[in-house]
């Protein structure tokens, strides 16, 4: 009987998801709409019967300037808002316009779990600007080459209020001055995918103060040339990545071209069920999934995982990650792979910012600083925002040194970047999610 209900379900979800509207076009405001447009007003919220609305009880108003209709009128909020689209999984350029032609404005965005697509952009009075990112979405559903639904992947309880397991897009707008005018919303099914395996460190962190590399990623990229699919979870090993189904969604999803970047360690040397030995179990792991990925003509990257912030009596960090980073290399250059050792730029970025400042990098906050947070929070593992931030400039920057194909994608505007000349942590900006949760994410 449940195998029955089970190839019901998938049909009626396979005609759903292709009945689904796969483009958007949004005026926002209450003014003059927009030819094409779908008006959004601030009342305009979202339920999975509309499709498309305002989310997590946004506060927020409409402004309107003039008669005109794409740009005479914006939606703004003075805390972070939301705005979710129901779609179907893949790659989608969004194009917003942004600004005030009649002030000024000054807005982030981010995407599903706090994945930055924009930080600040800013408008000058009576200007508005159109600016466009690429984004992955995905559910937990894994289908065969015609669309069947043949599997799932086995999504922890906690996931199941992540955004990034829903056939749903949602953005995230914050800032100082937030004004969006329009969204255009249209399938890329010609972007290279960098999809992204690993754990913690890797994660889009759905909370602040957490983050971690893979969800500043985005904003080093070229839109509408390359998505990245941050696949990672926190306390993953490889073999547990494997056994929830995590690889076998990943080539489903995949098309030759597409990247695989792996990074795991800080789980698979701990004892138990899915411990590996770094120069046999770990490597030959590796190595299964670098041919795995050669099979669909995709191109594997690996990256040494980033270091816990140790320090010894000197001053130099302590390599708590034993030989797992070694092996790695090994796997890498056995292979003939690209290696990212972000192992070793990780250790020179602490080790610069020293055993004292290095606690910008981190989750280390006295208590009261977040709501909620009743205790001290001293996390040696976790990055805040900023180092998030500085680790993924860290990738970005050996992707250029190596000269790898991606370096194609990286956007011109970026900066060369060296850990051992980080960026001053003054000097970098985040405005608080509207996400905020003192709870420690699997791992450490």
């Amino acid at each position: 009987m449940k195998h029955y209900f089970f190839i019901i379900l998938t049909l009626l979800f396979s005609l759903f998801t292709e009945a689904q509207q796969t483009s958007f076009k949004f005026d926002f405001g209450s003014g003059k709409v927009e030819k094409g447009y779908t008006q959004v007003m601030p009342e305009t919220k979202y339920t999975s019967q509309t499709g498309y609305g305002f989310d997590f009880d946004s506060k927020i108003k409409s402004v309107e300037n003039d008669s005109s209709a794409l740009k005479g009128d914006y939606i703004t909020g003075k805390g972070p808002f939301y705005f979710s689209v129901k779609l179907p999984e893949g790659n989608y350029d969004v194009k917003v316009v942004l600004g005030d032609t009649k002030g000024t404005s000054a807005t982030s965005v981010r995407a599903e779990c706090r994945r930055l697509m924009l930080p600040q952009v800013t408008t000058k009075q009576g200007e508005t600007v159109e600016r466009t990112f690429t984004v992955h979405v995905r559910d937990s559903l894994i289908r065969d080459g015609k669309g069947n639904v043949i599997d799932k992947v086995h999504v922890k309880p906690r996931e199941k209020n992540y955004l990034h397991w829903d056939n749903v897009l949602t953005l995230e707008f914050n800032d100082s001055l937030p004004k969006i005018c329009a969204i255009e919303i249209t399938p890329n099914k010609s972007a290279a995918t960098i999809f992204l395996a690993g754990d913690s460190t890797v994660v889009d962190q759905p909370e602040d103060p957490y983050a971690s590399w893979g969800q500043m990623f985005p904003a080093f990229l070229i839109p509408s040339k390359v998505a990245v699919a941050n696949y990672a979870e926190s306390g993953e090993t490889l073999k547990a990545f494997e056994n929830e189904n995590r690889f076998e969604k990943i080539w489903s999803m995949a098309k030759p071209g597409d990247y695989l970047f792996i990074e795991f360690t800080h789980n698979d040397q701990k004892p138990g069920p899915n411990h590996l030995d770094a120069f046999t179990t770990f490597k030959e792991t590796l190595k299964n999934w670098i041919a795995e990925a050669r099979k669909r003509d995709m191109i594997p990257v690996l990256v040494t995982s980033t270091q816990r912030r140790n320090f010894d009596e000197q001053g130099h960090i302590v390599n708590t990650l034993l030989d797992y980073p070694e092996g790695m290399r090994q796997a890498a250059k056995e292979e003939n792979v690209a290696l990212i050792d972000l192992s070793a730029m990780s250790k020179t970025l602490y080790e610069t910012l020293g055993k004292e400042q290095s606690v910008k990098a981190f989750v280390h906050y006295p208590a009261n600083t977040y709501p909620n947070q009743t205790k001290t929070l001293e996390d040696n593992t976790h990055f805040n925002p900023y180092g998030a931030y500085e680790l993924a400039s860290c990738v970005v920057s050996s992707i250029r040194e190596q000269k790898l194909p991606l370096a194609k994608y990286i956007r011109k505007n970026v900066k060369e970047y060296n850990p051992a000349r980080p960026n001053p942590v003054a000097t970098f900006y985040w405005p608080q999610s509207g996400f905020v949760s003192a709870v420690k994410p699997d791992g450490n």
